[in-house]
């Protein structure tokens, strides 16, 4: 079992940087990947970014790429989404997603390939 807690949320000007927690624990060897998502009030869940922890490999939304940056530590058994210029658009609740299941990074951005959710970040940029 793997529990994910994020952290780091709050409220920022436009422009500003944020920058996300998702702190893993239990059997985290388990995970093969982790993603970010996003759900603004009204809207469906929205992919983010999605890094494969035995490459290291990344990928990002259209809408945040060069503006996002998702990392690890592995010391930490945390994995980081560093939001820089962020937008108003931007603004919704933030959630990490763990998988136990290697997988292309076309389907690391579907919701439904995730085995685990945090509880979710509140992130609001002011205008």
């Amino acid at each position: 079992q793997v529990q994910l807690v994020e952290s780091g949320g709050g409220l920022v000007q436009a422009g500003g940087p944020l920058r996300l927690s998702c702190a893993a624990s239990g059997s985290i060897f388990r995970i093969k990947a982790m993603g970010w998502f996003r759900q603004a009030p009204g809207k469906g869940r929205e992919f983010v970014a999605s890094i494969r922890l035995s490459s290291d490999g990344t990928h990002y939304a259209d809408s945040v790429k060069g503006r996002f940056t998702i990392s690890r530590d592995n010391s930490k058994n945390t994995v980081y989404l560093q939001m820089n210029s962020l937008k108003p658009e931007d603004m919704a609740v933030y959630y990490c997603a763990a998988t136990s299941t290697s997988q292309t990074f076309s389907l690391l951005a579907l919701p439904s390939r995730y085995d685990v959710w945090g509880q979710g970040t509140q992130v609001t940029v002011s205008s």
